[in-house]
């Protein structure tokens, strides 16, 4: 645990002098208040019974897929590629200890990125108190079941980008690997749920798998207030499954 708590204050600090970091925060915040923006005028132009909030988390994949990446690639592809990983190696930490806090890093600025878009409704609701109520800007159930499915599926998502990572000593190839498996778990999963909508005949096993892994299925249920415990398990285990693979090629390539 001492080891861990030391590598993660360095990841931290690594982060937040990282360019990468500072790009992806901008970038964020940027895009998501024009995207907030752009719903929330929509709303008041064309009363919709969907929450803005609804609105705005569901299109939470935008920004999961040049975030993660930014955030992720350089956390053990950037040492690798000057060496300060083989000299981690050689002391007495684990490398579960170095996955994990890579991890834990990376998660953290993913967390408080999301964090900070609760600006959104609240600056709004203070400077333009008529563009729309209070009431449906601040949901707390939408936005408790919103934050929480981010802060769970953020684990599998991470995990990806720390497991691209750890394949390559490149960051930018870290980070196309990281962008094409997020693009395939979260828009190849969708694909596959409306083929089995569209009535193909799958084996039974598969349609239920295909309807288990069913992201956006997950987000409309939480954003709702319906906690599940099933993608817990999934996101969470998913995840720990990834990081485990990590410490495997680390171990393998050191």
């Amino acid at each position: 645990m001492r080891h861990f708590l030391t590598l993660l204050k360095h990841e931290l600090r690594m982060l937040l002098i990282s360019p990468s970091t500072y790009v992806a925060g901008v970038l964020f915040l940027c895009l998501m208040g024009f995207l907030y923006w752009a719903i929330l005028r929509s709303s008041v132009n064309a009363p919709s019974e969907v929450l803005p909030s609804v609105q705005f988390f569901s299109i939470f994949w935008i920004p999961v897929f040049f975030v993660v990446p930014l955030l992720t690639m350089r956390s053990i592809a950037g040492e690798r590629s000057v060496g300060t990983l083989d000299t981690l190696m050689t002391t007495p930490t684990s490398r579960v200890a170095v996955v994990l806090s890579k991890f834990a890093g990376a998660y953290i600025f993913y967390i408080l990125l999301w964090a900070l878009t609760l600006g959104f409704p609240i600056i709004t609701r203070k400077l333009f108190p008529h563009a729309a109520e209070a009431g449906a800007l601040l949901d707390a159930a939408s936005l408790t079941g919103s934050f929480v499915f981010l802060a769970v599926s953020g684990v599998l998502f991470i995990s990806i980008g720390i497991l691209a990572s750890s394949v390559t000593r490149s960051q930018l190839v870290a980070g196309m690997l990281s962008f094409t498996t997020l693009f395939v778990v979260i828009v190849g999963g969708q694909q596959l749920g409306n083929l089995s909508a569209s009535g193909t005949n799958l084996v039974g096993w598969l349609d239920a798998t295909v309807n288990y892994l069913q992201i956006f299925e997950h987000l409309d249920d939480f954003s709702r207030g319906i906690i599940d415990t099933r993608p817990f398990f999934y996101y969470t285990s998913t995840g720990l499954m990834l990081l485990g693979l990590s410490t495997l090629v680390i171990e393998a390539k050191a």
